[in-house]
């Protein structure tokens, strides 16, 4: 290929012998794309230049091995004040990839990994997509995830492309897709391997071929029968979210009903959105998220083998979200059929989770069944996960570490019980860690790792590293009861079985929290977890109120501990909670409810146990699905303050 790079800072063009332009989006001093003003601004050169000088025809490629394009710069994103600002920032790419879409010769855009965002709205206004198939090639239009919209022409395009149903599912979910199912669905045109993606963009883009186009029902689906659309996806996102909450899923769907997607033609419904408390909280959390996420970098750590002892419900769990993350699992426990049934609900989950045969077998072969602990001599990680009693965990403890590796983290999953008092038996008692992790394990992003006072640093490193390894969010903290999560919920918990007791109906209880943004009621929440770990726990974290709520009493003596057993605050029948009717939730009932939550979490930034607000914030988010457009509990508190 002949270079013709002469002034670009983010972009390399090439020509090649076929008369083909390769446009190659490098940015400059960063890891992965994104589209900042910088990078549009050269773009639309670029296209100048095309307009003066055609090509025979365009391809868009990325030049990092991250991806293709992660979306927008969010740091540009978050510096929004005015409305001017907002719109200036929308009209900028919308008159962009229009004209890339106008283009007068044909474009392809070649993705191959992560495609999301602004990444996927240009790979939109091509006139060929063609993706490469990898597992890390993922396509998406998140914004609703940040609050906000497509504004870049996804709105438009997408619905256009693969009908309107499974667009506003992608957009008002946020989900990303595979480089298959973008086929199946005719987002891509086609579906490559690696090692020919060059040469079948080079015959895609030289074909002439029309676009494949929605089929005849999707397309009424996107003209007359729009509004039914609209309305059938208005009720599925309110049975998720609450427009005074998360409003964008609401613009979305007016926005393609009303305007064909154009942001441009809502202006005030663009500001609204864009400069929302919601917005503004939305992208707090992705920047709380990123810190989160550089915790463990840099560290020459790389786990091949864990170890779990204990195969319960979280212990089993570990395993398995280990396994399927790659590692080499062995997993103990003295009672064989805790391990067969450990392996059983793997083997369900390994179901739902890969698609294809050869992936869940290898998943379930790299989780081994290790009765007698023979996996502890090989292990780098090994994590201790039985039942929250102090003197069996000791006592497992000093066994696993005079077989373990010197090199080999040693860690606890307890939930509640001071890292201290754990060690005392070891007899290299600083190596100890917390790797706690929270139930469901895979559906829960958050892992607290636990440093006890004196302990060896090397290994909490080794630790966090670990965590991010297996596609965890770890957050430090320092060893007290309940850590951060489980210390700021039990009072939570507690205030909620307080007003229980106090004459009010669960249902009105939990519907005060779900009102409020929650994404599940506490007392809900507490059958989840089951009432028996709740009063275990509760014992030692909620200071000076030591009396059990007479509710939660009743429950146990009647040997209903929650979900588990069929029935606690709460009725099951098939795995599904049956609820009855809700009364008038009385005025103040979720501040008083946030109240002690909102009081311990301050307590524990103050006495040192997480290291500042934002973390906290960042714990209790991730940890227990504090509702993200508050943007946490102190930053809830704060703006209810200023």
């Amino acid at each position: 290929m002949e270079n013709n790079d002469l002034i670009y800072r983010h972009w390399r063009i090439d020509s090649d012998a076929d008369g083909l332009a390769w446009a190659t989006l490098d940015k400059a001093g960063e890891s992965t794309n994104s589209l900042s003003r910088a990078v549009l601004e050269e773009l639309s050169l670029i296209l100048d230049r095309f307009e003066r000088l055609p090509p025979r025809g365009l391809i868009i490629r990325s030049g990092k091995a991250a991806g293709f394009i992660a979306g927008a710069d969010i740091e540009e994103f978050a510096q929004l004040t005015t409305p001017e600002k907002a719109l200036e920032l929308v009209a900028r790419g919308w008159h962009l990839f229009n004209r890339l879409a106008t283009a007068a010769y044909p474009t392809l855009a070649l993705v191959r990994g992560h495609c999301l965002g602004g990444g996927l709205e240009l790979a939109l206004a091509c006139r060929y997509l063609l993706v490469v198939d990898e597992p890390a090639t993922r396509l998406g239009l998140p914004e609703v995830m940040l609050g906000i919209v497509p504004g870049w022409g996804g709105m438009s395009r997408l619905p256009e492309r693969i009908g309107p149903q499974a667009a506003l599912d992608t957009m008002l979910t946020g989900k990303s897709i595979d480089a298959r199912k973008a086929r199946h669905l005719g987002l891509a045109d086609d579906c490559v391997p690696a090692r020919v993606m060059d040469s079948a963009a080079i015959m895609l883009l030289l074909s002439g071929s029309p676009r494949r186009r929605p089929s005849f029902f999707q397309r009424v689906l996107n003209g007359p029968l729009k509004s039914a659309v609209a309305v059938a996806a208005r009720r599925r996102v309110a049975k998720r979210v609450r427009p005074e909450h998360y409003p964008a899923p609401y613009a979305i769907i007016e926005i393609w009903r009303r305007h064909r997607g154009n942001t441009l033609s809502a202006p005030m419904l663009i500001d609204g959105i864009v400069r929302s408390s919601t917005a503004r909280n939305l992208v707090r959390v992705f920047f709380l998220q990123e810190r989160l996420k550089n915790f463990g970098k840099g560290v020459d750590f790389s786990a091949k083998h864990v170890h779990v002892v204990g195969a319960g419900a979280m212990g089993g769990d570990i395993a398995a979200w280990c396994a399927w993350r790659g590692l080499t699992v062995t997993l103990q426990d003295q009672d064989l059929a805790r391990i067969a049934l450990a392996m059983r609900r793997a083997s369900a989950a390994c179901e739902r989770r890969f698609k294809e045969a050869r992936e869940r077998h290898q998943a379930m072969d790299r989780l081994i069944p290790d009765p007698e602990g023979h996996g502890v001599r090989k292990a780098d990680v090994v994590i201790e996960a039985i039942f929250e009693d102090l003197t069996a965990k000791r006592s497992l403890l000093a066994e696993l570490e005079k077989t373990m590796k010197p090199t080999a983290v040693l860690a606890s999953n307890t939930s509640s019980l001071p890292l201290e008092e754990l060690r005392g038996a070891l007899l290299w008692p600083e190596r100890l860690i917390g790797i706690h992790f929270f139930n469901p394990v895979a559906k829960m992003p958050l892992v607290e790792v636990v440093a006890a006072a004196g302990g060896d640093t090397a290994m909490l490193q080794r630790g966090t590293a670990f965590v991010r390894q297996i596609d965890r969010l770890p957050l430090p903290v320092n060893s007290a009861p309940g850590f951060l999560v489980n210390a700021v919920l039990a009072p939570y918990l507690r205030a909620a079985m307080r007003a229980v007791d106090d004459g009010l109906s669960p249902e009105t209880v939990d519907e005060a929290m779900r009102a409020f943004g929650m994404p599940m009621g506490p007392l809900e929440l507490a059958d989840m977890v089951g009432l028996d770990v709740v009063m275990a726990a509760g014992k030692g974290l909620c200071g000076g109120d030591s009396d059990s709520p007479e509710c939660l009493s009743r429950l146990l003596d009647a040997e209903n501990l929650g979900k588990k057993s069929g029935k606690g605050f709460y009725a099951y029948r098939d795995g599904h909670v049956v609820k009855g009717r809700t009364d008038a939730v009385p005025a103040g009932l979720a501040a008083r409810l946030l109240k002690p939550l909102i009081e311990r979490t301050q307590q524990l930034v103050d006495d040192g146990v997480v290291a500042d607000a934002d973390l906290a914030d960042a714990g209790v988010i991730f940890g227990t699905g504090f509702a993200p457009f508050t943007g946490g509990p102190l930053n809830y508190s704060r703006s209810q303050h200023d």
